[in-house]
């Protein structure tokens, strides 16, 4: 079969990388579906096609016996609809499962209304109550992320509109073994750092965090040869230390974690070091005033991460991917066939009840 290159969440002028050939990507996308057991048989699902390492989700899911995928996709910076659809389609065609997936450009009240499983995917969000409305009770929403991010990107599910329709909801259990995508947060902060020019190796490293990701981080960087010091807020970082770097990957708010205070502070406590935006929102505004560097060069969306998991290859998305798709399946099953290894998959949303094996 003629090689393709699998658009990557880059622009169009980025060189492919080789880390995601096709060839790989079939290989994680057989691995990561194997490990975890992943069965969608007889299942309608509704996701999403994507650039890059999300090229994964739909094909996953034909992968794991689903009698219909619909992956609805739209034009980005990344990859023309077309594009999308063909990396798509070609990275099927190698699993053998092309035949059951269809790249769509609109969701109709027809998809939906046979949908047994809607991902909290980009572009599948929001799942609004008008789409909510749509779907059928029985039917399942993987968030596709932990339970508790959703705070923070309330917008992206109406989770009282799927409750009143009877769609069951759950976070994914990002730590169980066959997901484990918080073990890839030190290496995305050792690659945003360097891509700043800051070479991670003998720095000193400021880390502010609020939240489960600050041993996960701070093991990375101290394995890369930083010496880190973690504080939950940036007020709090002693003025006696000389810092390279400060990382903010504090828990978005509906303000900045990051104001012209803190922004001040730092210029005057420590010119001419950087923050890098690993998560939390910041007020880019008043660290320019402040003369303080930041990266990345572009803000990313309120409440979105600045760094991704496939910056540094596909692996953590295709596990993500399939952890989430992994939820839905264990959402589907009657609550008495549910055993103990499928639950501590799933990580409840205080808001909806998943009922133990």
């Amino acid at each position: 079969m003629t090689a393709i290159l699998i658009p990557q969440a880059r622009t169009s002028a980025t060189p492919p990388r080789p880390g995601f050939a096709p060839q790989r990507l079939e290989r994680l996308v057989r691995d990561a579906a194997t490990a975890s057991h992943l069965d969608l048989t007889g299942r309608c699902v509704v996701t999403e096609a994507a650039t890059g390492a999300y090229v994964v989700t739909p094909v996953l899911a034909a992968l794991a016996g689903a009698r219909r995928v619909v992956a609805i996709t739209r034009p980005t910076r990344y990859g023309t609809t077309s594009e999308v659809r063909d990396a798509t389609l070609q990275l099927a065609e190698r699993l053998g499962v092309a035949g059951v997936i269809e790249v769509v450009e609109e969701l109709t009240p027809e998809h939906l209304a046979d949908a047994d499983v809607v991902t909290n995917s980009g572009h599948v969000r929001p799942i609004d109550e008008r789409m909510a409305a749509q779907l059928r009770p029985g039917a399942v929403v993987p968030l596709m992320y932990e339970s508790w991010e959703l705070e923070a990107r309330a917008g992206d599910v109406d989770i009282a509109a799927l409750a009143a329709r009877g769609v069951v909801f759950a976070g994914t259990n990002e730590r169980h073994p066959h997901v484990d995508v918080f073990s890839y947060l030190g290496m995305m902060a050792v690659w945003q750092l360097a891509q700043a020019g800051v070479a991670v190796y003998r720095s000193r490293i400021a880390l502010v965090c609020d939240n489960e990701f600050a041993p996960y981080v701070g093991l990375g960087l101290t394995r890369a040869g930083a010496h880190v010091v973690l504080r939950s807020h940036a007020l709090d970082l002693p003025d006696t230390e000389d810092f390279d770097a400060i990382v903010i990957a504090q828990t978005p708010t509906e303000g900045d974690v990051l104001d012209a205070a803190i922004a001040h502070r730092i210029a005057g406590a420590w010119p001419g070091t950087p923050v890098m935006q690993f998560w939390g929102d910041l007020d880019r505004d008043a660290l320019a005033a402040a003369g303080v560097g930041v990266w990345p060069p572009q803000a990313p969306p309120r409440g979105h991460m600045g760094v991704l998991p496939s910056d540094i290859g596909p692996e953590a998305i295709v596990r993500l991917q399939c952890g989430g798709l992994k939820v839905a399946e264990v959402l589907l099953k009657p609550g008495s066939e549910r055993t103990l290894d499928d639950l501590e998959h799933i990580d409840p949303h205080p808001d909806c009840e998943v009922r133990d094996a």
